[in-house]
């Protein structure tokens, strides 16, 4: 359940105009394609329709029986919703409603802040395969539920998978049978190679991670479930979910720039070392 002080409820009641019971401008249809796009949650589940019908009312159930990540997710999203509604000159506003937006961004960014791991939103699929995605959830669940330590050997695939989709978007050629690290090892070979790295500092830090990516195939064989062993402790769990999302973060900004820009050489493998 996620807690909402009551000025954050009247300011987030006020903006988004769910004293109607609306929530913005959005129909039936469309907000149960905005929080699923968002969440992945299906606000049409009948959990969200036990005080009423009406898109705010469901809004407010959701408010009361979701985690604070996911409340924080969706009110983050609705903030980018009406702001781009604004410049988009589809929606009048005054100086009292950027105020009004301002506050519950704060709200957002409050409940996002609570969860044990940060950044992760970063654990979300590259490609629109429908197993990934679900992979990706399951291990979302894991972490709502406080249980880290149970999600690690999904955690391991994802990242596996995630970092071969990137190699295959960027034509480095990887065999099917190489581990994580070795994979991660060549990604990071590629994003050096093209000086897409600003600093000495960084590139040293994403070395490093080679080296902790190898260390996670130790964690994911001999202390998760998938194998028949005793799982990780929390407090190292929670440690091992943070370093990866941070990375996959970074990841993302970094591909984020590639993406603005022409694509990079393909990367002279004979000649570079780690």
């Amino acid at each position: 359940m996620a807690e909402l002080k009551f000025q954050e409820r009247q300011y987030l009641e006020k903006l988004m105009g769910m004293g109607s019971g609306y929530v913005l401008d959005f129909s039936n249809r469309t907000f149960r394609e905005f929080v699923h796009d968002t969440a992945k949650i299906d606000i049409d589940e009948e959990r969200f329709y036990a005080n009423g019908d009406s898109k705010a009312k469901r809004f407010r159930t959701f408010i009361e029986i979701e985690s604070d990540y996911n409340v924080g997710v969706v009110i983050k999203g609705l903030c980018d919703y009406w702001l781009m509604k604004v410049n988009m000159g589809e929606f009048n506003h005054t100086q009292a409603d950027e105020n009004l937006h301002k506050e519950c961004l704060k709200t957002a960014d409050r409940l996002k802040s609570g969860a044990i791991i940060e950044n992760l939103d970063a654990i979300d699929p590259n490609t629109d395969d429908s197993d990934f995605q679900k992979l990706s959830e399951s291990i979302k669940e894991c972490i709502e539920k406080n249980q880290p330590e149970t999600g690690l050997d999904r955690l391991h695939t994802f990242l596996t998978r995630y970092i071969r989709e990137l190699c295959k978007k960027h034509g480095i050629e990887i065999k099917k049978d190489l581990p994580l690290h070795s994979i991660f090892g060549m990604y990071i070979k590629f994003l050096v190679s093209n000086k897409l790295i600003e600093s000495e500092m960084t590139v040293r830090i994403l070395k490093s991670s080679i080296s902790v990516m190898e260390a996670f195939n130790t964690v994911r064989n001999e202390k998760s479930f998938a194998h028949d062993n005793p799982i990780l402790n929390y407090n190292e769990s929670v440690l091992i979910f943070n370093a990866v999302s941070n990375t996959l973060k970074f990841i993302q900004s970094i591909e984020h720039e590639i993406d603005k820009n022409d694509e990079p050489d393909i990367v002279d493998w004979e000649n570079w070392a780690v």
